[in-house]
């Protein structure tokens, strides 16, 4: 490489680090789990790699970071403040009391959409006849966070979608009023829950929407922060 492009590179990675400089970032990642007795839940397969992607690199670019995590086995950047809880309603609690103080908040978790009306005490015991479970709608845990936040946070939300169509998410980006929706469509092979690497749509407020292309899931998250951020 020539001098001019080394330094070009250079400049680049020193903006990149200060780009989230003295901000705080508020990020919720993995599942919740929602107990249907003592034993048992339900939930979902998101690990936990995304959030602790975007953690990261927001740490490199500088900046304070908060993590609210449902239960993963992933291990979190050891710089970043991590609360863990279980349910939806434990991480609207818990992040709620982050989102009033933060810049930028990063709904990366896959909330559970619905959890049990009654939690069965003890275990359930196997019966002949059928059982019936009836479901409440869980808070949707970014659109609350959104309320909360102060007058020019950025809100960036995440959307796992089943195929490559992009109009539930635009739809999602304009309910929740969030500057921006990850489109991740999980029915790709080796991409989405518990890969290592990702391919996503990023959807923003205003102009074009942008295709990462696969990437490692800590690329994808300097990509998204940079450019919705910028």
């Amino acid at each position: 490489a020539t001098n001019s492009e080394i330094l070009a590179a250079a400049l680049e990675a020193m903006q990149r680090s200060q780009l989230l400089a003295g901000k705080r970032v508020l990020i919720t990642s993995g599942p919740t789990r929602e107990p249907l007795d003592d034993v048992r839940f339900l939930s979902n397969d998101s690990s936990g790699k995304m959030g602790a992607a975007v953690a990261r690199a927001a740490l490199m670019m500088g900046a304070e970071v908060t993590v609210v995590s449902g239960p993963v086995s992933v291990a979190y950047p050891a710089r970043a403040r991590v609360e863990r809880v279980t349910t939806a309603l434990e991480m609207l609690e818990v992040a709620s009391v982050h989102a009033p103080g933060a810049d930028v908040i990063v709904g990366v978790a896959a909330v559970a959409d619905y959890r049990p009306k009654e939690r069965a005490a003890g275990k359930m015991r196997r019966e002949a006849s059928e059982k019936h479970l009836e479901l409440v709608p869980n808070p949707d845990i970014i659109a609350a966070l959104a309320g909360l936040a102060e007058p020019g946070a950025k809100i960036i939300g995440f959307a796992a979608e089943p195929d490559p169509d992009l109009a539930e998410a635009r739809n999602k980006l304009a309910r929740k009023h969030l500057d921006a929706i990850v489109h991740n469509d999980v029915s790709e092979p080796g991409i989405g829950f518990g890969s290592d690497s990702n391919a996503v749509t990023l959807i923003r407020a205003e102009g074009e929407p942008l295709l990462s292309g696969r990437r490692s899931k800590l690329e994808i998250a300097r990509w998204l922060l940079e450019n919705t951020l910028r």
